[in-house]
């Protein structure tokens, strides 16, 4: 009796998904950031929620919920009702957490499900104007010179821009130390200001002091010199020549969530960065659209949950 309970329940599940994305949305969406103001994550998401509005003609509004590296923002997620109406939006970080933390108050690969990637950016290591790293070989010296006593910017312990920084100490050989800032803007205002020698920065948080001359680029973390940024050479180019790694941000809904539903997003989305005004904003930005289908974006983030660990791992980083 009870299997057959069980067994028409989920056939009543399945049969009323497609009825229920059908009606969706219905009501406003809430799309939880946890990260800062101004992060990356944050400039994307928000391009994204107001072309999910005005496609769908209902508010979706954003949330800012910083803080334990994205664990709270994230757990907001993991606590809402499964309807696809709470919805998260995070970068690389997500996949970084895993490797980073020895535990989680959350599985992000069984509490959370894929929805779909937003874009793909490189990071841009970027130094004070006028300072004492105007180039990368430069910072390389001195940080040979002095193991240990040299600090670097990011955007928060276990973020990806703390990973990728520590990516590169890895690969140039090099011993610093690593001071975390609760975001993107505070770890550049620091970074400008010259209190830490770089920041491996979002390109869509730094474009606009790079432009107004208040930055100075020591390189892209991709092998291919970043658009926006055609000038600025690669770190790959400048002599670490296995340095590659992206930045990328994403949406997930909480478990459970309806897989029509989740289908619908995600089809909304891919259709969102590949038209032409957000193409155009992204472009500015630095931010390319990469559209996967749901299963695509599942595979791709496990692979990077991989990487991080490798990187954590090799650099021997201590787990928090």
């Amino acid at each position: 009796m009870k299997r057959t309970i069980l067994v028409c329940s989920a056939l009543l599940a399945f049969c009323a998904s497609p009825a229920f994305a059908q009606d969706y949305p219905a009501r406003t969406i809430r799309v939880v950031i946890p990260l800062t103001a101004g992060s990356g994550a944050d400039i994307a998401g928000r391009i994204i929620a107001k072309h999910m509005s005005d496609a769908w003609k209902q508010p979706v509004i954003v949330e800012n919920r910083p803080g334990a590296g994205g664990q709270i923002g994230t757990q907001a997620v993991v606590n809402a009702e499964p309807d696809g109406y709470t919805l998260l939006v995070q970068s690389a970080s997500h996949a970084a957490n895993s490797a980073i933390y020895k535990s989680l108050p959350y599985d992000p690969l069984k509490d959370l499900v894929d929805v779909a990637i937003l874009g793909v950016t490189p990071y841009v290591m970027v130094s004070a104007k006028g300072g004492a790293y105007p180039n990368l070989k430069a910072l390389i010296d001195d940080a040979k010179a002095k193991p240990g006593a040299i600090p670097f910017a990011s955007a928060g312990v276990g973020s990806s821009t703390h990973l990728a920084a520590e990516y590169f100490a890895q690969v140039a050989g090099l011993k610093m130390i690593h001071v975390p800032y609760k975001g993107s803007p505070e770890a550049i205002q620091d970074t400008m200001a010259g209190r830490t020698s770089f920041y491996m920065a979002p390109i869509n948080t730094a474009i606009g002091q790079l432009k107004e001359g208040k930055l100075s680029a020591l390189g892209v973390s991709t092998r291919k010199r970043a658009d926006v940024l055609p000038e600025v050479p690669s770190l790959a180019e400048q002599g670490l020549a296995s340095y590659d790694i992206s930045l990328w941000f994403g949406m997930w809904a909480r478990a459970g969530t309806p897989g029509a539903v989740v289908q619908k997003l995600n089809a909304q989305i891919n259709a969102i960065v590949q038209g032409a005004e957000v193409r155009e904003q992204f472009g500015k930005l630095g931010i390319a659209p990469a559209p996967m289908k749901p299963d695509e974006f599942g595979k791709f983030v496990r692979e990077q949950i991989t990487t991080y660990r490798s990187i954590v791992r090799d650099a021997g980083i201590p787990q928090q």
